[in-house]
C-alpha cells in the first residue's frame, strides 16, 4: 500500500507539476513583444489610406491596443522607406512585414490580383464583402498569392468611386479617344480599348500631372479625398457613376511566413483589426463625402455630370469583351473572374429585391 501510494504521488506530482508549469510557459510567451514594419502606397497624412478612421495608422493602433502592446507595427508612408508602389516586392522579400495599398497595383505580378480591389461593372461594397468573407473570395485571394509567399486581407473600402475629373465634357464614347488619363486596374484595360492613353500614377502625383496638363483626366476616389488632393483645381467636370469601381478594397498585404509564425491570438488580432478598419473606413467615406460634395459644387464651381446611358452601355460591352480576352490567357485569372461574376449573379438577386428597391424608391 505504501509503495502504491508513493507511486501515485510520484505520478500525480508530475502531472501537477506539468499543470503548474503550463501557465508559467504561457505567461512567458505572452510577455514577448513582436515588432513589425509596414509600408504604404500612399503619402503621409492621406485620409482614409494612411491617417484617420479605418486607415493604416488606425490599424496599427488597433493592433497594439488589442494585443495589449504585444504586437507593435512601425508605419512608413509612401517614400519614407520604399517607393510608393514597391510594397509587393518588399513584403515578398521580407524587407518589410506588411504593406497597405491596393491589389490592383500588382497586376504586373498576377493579373488575377486586380479582382480583389475593384472590377468594372462588378460588385458593390456589400456584395464584395459577402464574397470575400463568406463566398469563397478570400480563399481565391490566398490561392493567387500563395506562389509569392504572401497573405492578404481586406482592410478598407471606399464604396463606389466617381468616374473621375475631366477638363472637357464627355458627350459620346468618341470623346475618350486620345485622352491621357490616370486610371489603375482593370478599368485601364477597358479605356485602352477606347483609345485612352492610360497612366498609372501614385496618389501623390495625380494633381501635379493634371495641373501641368500631363494628363487630361484623372480618377481617384470620391468627393472628400479628391478635394483633399485639389483635383477640382485641375478639372471642373466631375463624372459619375463609378462603373469602373463599384467598390474599392484596401489591401493589408503580409509576408505569409511572418504571419504564420505569430501566435494564434495575434493572428486573430490582425484579422479582426483589419475587419474593423474595413467597416470603419467605409462609414467614414460615406459621412465625409456628403459634406465635401456640397462644398465642391457650392464653393469650387465643380459641375457634377453623369455619363449618358449609351456611353455606359458601350463601356459595359467593351469591359466584358476585354475581360474575356485577357482571362483566356491566364487560367488562374479566368478561375477568379468566373467565380467573381457567378457570385455576383447570385447575390444580385437578393440585393435587387432589397437594397436597390430602398435606394431607387427613396424609402
Amino acid at each position: 500500500m505504501s509503495m502504491k501510494r508513493r507511486d501515485f504521488l510520484k505520478t500525480t506530482g508530475v502531472l501537477a507539476g506539468g499543470a503548474l508549469m503550463a501557465p508559467a510557459i504561457a505567461t512567458a510567451d505572452s510577455n514577448k513583444t513582436y515588432k513589425l514594419k509596414m509600408t504604404c502606397a500612399y503619402p503621409a497624412g492621406s485620409p482614409f489610406y494612411s491617417s484617420g478612421p479605418g486607415s493604416a495608422t488606425d490599424f496599427c493602433e488597433r493592433v497594439e491596443a488589442m494585443s495589449g502592446g504585444r504586437l507593435k507595427i512601425k508605419f512608413y508612408a509612401a517614400g519614407e522607406l520604399i517607393p510608393a508602389l514597391a510594397g509587393f516586392d518588399a513584403v515578398r522579400e521580407g524587407t518589410v512585414d506588411m504593406n497597405w495599398g491596393n491589389s490592383y497595383f500588382w497586376a504586373g505580378k498576377s493579373f488575377a490580383a486586380q479582382y480583389f480591389t475593384a472590377v468594372p461593372f462588378g460588385m458593390d461594397v456589400m456584395a464584395v464583402n459577402a464574397w470575400l468573407y463568406e463566398g469563397g473570395g478570400q480563399q481565391l485571394w490566398d490561392e493567387v498569392y500563395e506562389p509569392f509567399g504572401l497573405k492578404a486581407l481586406p482592410a478598407g473600402n471606399t464604396g463606389m468611386q466617381m468616374t473621375g475629373w475631366f477638363r472637357k465634357p464627355i458627350e459620346s464614347i468618341e470623346d475618350f479617344k486620345g485622352l491621357r488619363m490616370r486610371i489603375p486596374g482593370l478599368a485601364g484595360k477597358v479605356y485602352e480599348q477606347l483609345g485612352v492613353s492610360v497612366k498609372l500614377l501614385p496618389g501623390g502625383e495625380i494633381f501635379p500631372a493634371l495641373e501641368r496638363g500631363v494628363i487630361d483626366a484623372a480618377e481617384f476616389v470620391g468627393p472628400y479625398l479628391d478635394r483633399q488632393m485639389g483635383l477640382m483645381n485641375g478639372a471642373k467636370y466631375y463624372y459619375t457613376p463609378g462603373w469602373h469601381e463599384p467598390s474599392n478594397v484596401s489591401e493589408l498585404l503580409m509576408n505569409k511566413k511572418m504571419f504564420e509564425s505569430l501566435p494564434k491570438d495575434l493572428q486573430a488580432v490582425i484579422e479582426n483589426a483589419a475587419m474593423a478598419c474595413n467597416q470603419v473606413s467605409f462609414d467614414w467615406c460615406n459621412s465625409s463625402n456628403t459634406a465635401a460634395l456640397k462644398d465642391l459644387v457650392d464653393n469650387h464651381g465643380v459641375k457634377i455630370m453623369q455619363l449618358k446611358p449609351e456611353i455606359i452601355q458601350k463601356l459595359r460591352e467593351v469591359t466584358f469583351d476585354t475581360l474575356a480576352t485577357l482571362t483566356s490567357k491566364d487560367p488562374l485569372a479566368k478561375k477568379v473572374n468566373d467565380h467573381y461574376f457567378a457570385y455576383k449573379k447570385q447575390v444580385d438577386v437578393w440585393l435587387n429585391l432589397s437594397e436597390a428597391v430602398v435606394l431607387n424608391q427613396n424609402l
